[in-house]
């Protein structure tokens, strides 16, 4: 199986038609969440994942907008859930509400999460990857949440993160996306072979910057995607 791999949207429409374009053929679609959030395309981001029939699961801004709650948020993160949340749809809601923590996949050779499997919510960066993360078995786990693109691999398996598709905070303001291959190995032992490729696409940031304008989002939201921060 070939999976296109996502996180942290965040409601970013031009960043997500460019990895749309650039994702080579997939057999299916993952999100480790945030889907909504910052951005002012959240109706629009979160009918794409659906169309896509992405498996996603939930990150703490999709929480926060399904909830009307906060988590720690500054001001540009608040005001971002403030706005999703007019712009969604009780559909929207119901359907970011609906989704799960934590996801395995391929049988559970993948444990999708947005943050840490013991804390959907903790920042986990590649730096901090470990084997514990790799519960029940899993070959591979999934994160987001850190808008930071990582691939550790160990012994027991690999961590990783895509990276964020529309708010990238690792200094590189392209798109970040990630392409998961999990095959039967020719070895006697069946063990799955495992490939990952972490890929980045520009898109149209100005757009995004005169986009947040319009809305009357904070203007920072636009203007840093610039640096990749």
């Amino acid at each position: 199986m070939r999976y296109a791999v996502v996180a942290d949207i965040h409601g970013n429409l031009p960043a997500l038609e460019a990895v749309i374009d650039a994702m080579p053929a997939v057999d299916r679609w993952l999100c480790a969440g945030d889907t909504v959030g910052y951005n002012p395309w959240p109706a629009d981001c979160l009918a794409r994942v659906q169309e896509l029939d992405a498996a996603a699961v939930m990150g703490n801004h999709d929480r926060a907008v399904a909830s009307d709650t906060g988590f720690r948020f500054n001001s540009m993160a608040a005001a971002g859930v403030t706005y999703a949340r007019d712009e969604l749809d009780a559909d929207a809601i119901d359907w970011l509400d609906s989704l799960p923590n934590r996801r395995t996949i391929d049988g559970g050779d993948i444990l999708l999460v947005h943050g840490h499997p013991e804390n959907p919510d903790r920042y986990t960066y590649p730096d901090e990857f470990s084997p514990a993360m790799l519960e029940n078995d899993a070959r591979v786990t999934i994160t987001g949440h850190t808008h930071v693109q990582g691939v550790r691999e160990f012994e027991e398996g690999i961590v990783m993160n895509p990276g964020s598709v529309g708010q990238p905070r690792d200094g590189d303001p392209d798109a970040a996306f990630a392409v998961l291959d999990i095959s039967d190995s020719d070895d006697a032992g069946g063990t799955a072979a495992i490939d990952i490729e972490t890929h980045r696409v520009s898109y149209d940031i100005d757009r995004v910057i005169d986009a947040v304008e319009a809305a009357g989002l904070p203007e920072k939201i636009g203007t840093r995607l610039r640096d990749g921060r």
